[in-house]
């Protein structure tokens, strides 16, 4: 199944201390398909050279095709001048409510509009 839709996202940092990563909040506001809200914690990295990583967690709760329940999300990224790559899986056995064993994957596309998400997902 494919849930599709926008998504607004606030990031704060949490401190500027000596650490050798950023960390921030994470919080979103899902429209579309699956309504509800995301709030995380996210470790990022950039170095001199322009290259950068980042991973998170995030805790999703709302409606999915009519199904209310949440997961967690897992982000991977990792972006340079040639190259990006970015998952974003649903943690197995996460699910809650009415989507309890969903499974599935995150796409994020960025445009002049703002965000959108592309949820391809089972449910047993």
């Amino acid at each position: 199944m494919i849930a599709k839709g926008t998504f607004e996202v606030d990031l704060t940092p949490i401190s500027e201390d000596s650490h050798p990563a950023g960390r921030m909040t994470i919080d979103k506001v899902y429209s579309g398909d699956f309504v509800g809200k995301g709030v995380g914690q996210m470790l990022s990295k950039r170095t001199e050279a322009g290259a950068s990583a980042y991973c998170a967690i995030e805790e999703v709760e709302g409606v999915l095709n009519g199904k209310s329940g949440g997961f967690t999300l897992i982000h991977n990224g990792v972006m340079s001048a040639d190259t990006s790559s970015l998952e974003i899986t649903i943690l197995p056995g996460s699910g809650r409510g009415e989507l309890l064993g969903i499974t599935g994957k995150k796409e994020i596309v960025q445009s002049k509009e703002g965000h959108q998400y592309i949820l391809t997902f089972s449910m047993p």
